[in-house]
């Protein structure tokens, strides 16, 4: 991970995902709330499945509230957005951090026509179970297929 210029307020660093396999977190704390939910700040983690692959985002304070995601180096490995230096120091993101990128599932019709929010993804530092939705600056798409 490379450290950002903090001198510009558009300032942007490089996260690496460090492609770590997903441990039990048990609560995800949101340091500014997700597009779409203002109310929500807390989250749970879980593991919809043994290959680690397939997540659920489960609100703490309403648990029918559940997005999709999955650790998006799983299905794009070359996948780097640019973040901002100021997400970077809200979420305590240092080079000896542990972050995984999670992208929001659309399931669709069936599981062939899935796809992922690369424009916004979750990132999550494993270390201080802080997290934030970011909506980047880049040319990325909104639905990425997941298979084909």
């Amino acid at each position: 991970m490379s450290a950002g210029t903090m001198e510009a307020p558009s300032a942007r660093s490089s996260v690496s995902d460090t492609g770590a396999e997903v441990g039990e977190v048990p609560v995800i704390a949101m340091v500014e709330p997700m597009p779409g939910f203002p109310e929500l700040q807390a989250f749970h983690l879980e593991r919809l499945d043994v290959e680690g692959i397939l997540f659920a985002l489960r609100a703490v304070d309403q648990p029918a509230v559940r997005l999709l995601v999955v650790p998006v180096h799983r299905f794009f490995p070359d996948y780097a957005p640019e973040i901002h230096d100021d997400t970077v120091a809200a979420l305590g993101i240092t080079p000896e951090s542990e972050v995984i990128t999670f992208g929001v599932v659309n399931p669709g019709e069936s599981v062939t026509a899935a796809t992922v929010n690369l424009l916004a993804p979750v990132l999550v530092n494993v270390d201080t179970h802080q997290a934030a939705q970011v909506v980047l600056d880049e040319d990325l798409p909104l639905r990425a297929p997941l298979f084909g």
